[in-house]
């Protein structure tokens, strides 16, 4: 009798064991493709869903969610085409990098909406060797490294734009606000996320897509990062009637789009009462100013200090 006693103990604590060993593992994060039908062209595509580590086994937790919306040049199909989005942004940190940034990322891809057919050679003519890949173990690949901007630094004046009335893109990621907010509202549904922290992000054509879905949906987010990317004051009131903080961010050397473009929309923030306006300028950087961005810890702690 003593002795199955014995035993009973000995197999009752080894249980115990396991299981702490299990609550002190942490379950790796996942990158998922996620099927949809485009409301565009109703052609079957895929978005990434990144989920970050121990989404699986916090099951009471509600994740902060970051939408990513990428640049002119990763258009692509949705498809063989997707693994373009990875090249720059937090899912480049996350997956190819492997930080651990404690957020659920939707990151899609945007249609080429005929930009594949004009001539721009960084679309035409790049390659899959672009594409990071996520190397086995603890390792992980060299950050490419940011441009070297040889013109000189100098102070610019701010683009008036009584002259510059608002139109919408015709290939921007204004084309794709019903499919992004099916995305939004997918992800709301099927996964444990925290709707009062829903971030967005985005840099170049993405930072321009950043604003037109803050002013069109100011009720989705709770804050936004444009990056590269002004937004037109026309877009600014329903921006600053929500108060959704904003923190945007230019290069100082970007020739592509200058900061002159900038200050306008800023300004109007604050002149309609917005009481949390950032915008940095990094005066050394040009276009990819956001290579810095995101490899920073900054912009990631600020979002998570937002809540609606």
């Amino acid at each position: 009798m003593k002795n199955l006693l014995f035993i009973f103990f000995v197999l009752a604590v080894l249980s115990c064991n396991t299981k702490s060993e299990e609550n002190r593992t942490p379950l790796p994060e996942q990158l998922l493709r996620i099927p949809y039908t485009s409301t565009i062209d109703k052609a079957e595509r895929e978005y990434f869903l990144y989920l970050p580590k121990n989404y699986n086994k916090e099951s009471e937790k509600k994740w902060p969610v970051l939408m990513f919306l990428h640049g002119d040049g990763e258009r692509g199909n949705g498809k063989d085409e997707l693994d373009y989005v990875m090249i720059h942004g937090p899912l480049y940190e996350a997956w190819v990098q492997k930080r651990d940034l404690p957020f659920i990322m939707i990151v899609p891809q945007m249609h080429m909406f005929g930009r594949d057919t004009i001539g721009l050679d960084y679309i035409t003519n790049r390659k899959r060797e672009l594409i990071p890949v996520r190397l086995e173990g603890d390792s992980v690949p060299p950050r490419p490294e940011i441009f070297k901007m040889k013109q000189q630094m100098t102070p610019v004046a701010a683009v008036d734009f009584d002259s510059i009335p608002y139109t919408e893109s015709r290939d921007g990621w204004n084309k794709s606000e019903k499919d992004l907010l099916e995305m939004l509202n997918y992800v709301k549904e099927n996964y444990s996320t925290d709707t009062n922290r829903y971030y967005l992000s985005g840099l170049s054509y993405g930072g321009f897509g950043t604003w037109y879905m803050a002013s069109k949906h100011p009720d989705i987010f709770a804050a936004i990062n444009p990056i590269v990317g002004w937004g037109h004051p026309d877009l600014m009131k329903p921006v600053a009637e929500a108060k959704i903080p904003v923190w945007a961010f230019a290069g100082g050397r970007d020739q592509v789009v200058q900061t002159r473009f900038f200050y306008e929309s800023i300004n109007k923030l604050e002149e309609l009462g917005h009481p949390d306006v950032r915008f940095t300028v990094h005066e050394d950087m040009g276009h990819d100013t956001w290579r810095r961005i995101y490899a920073g810890q900054d912009i990631y702690d600020w979002f998570l200090e937002h809540s609606k």
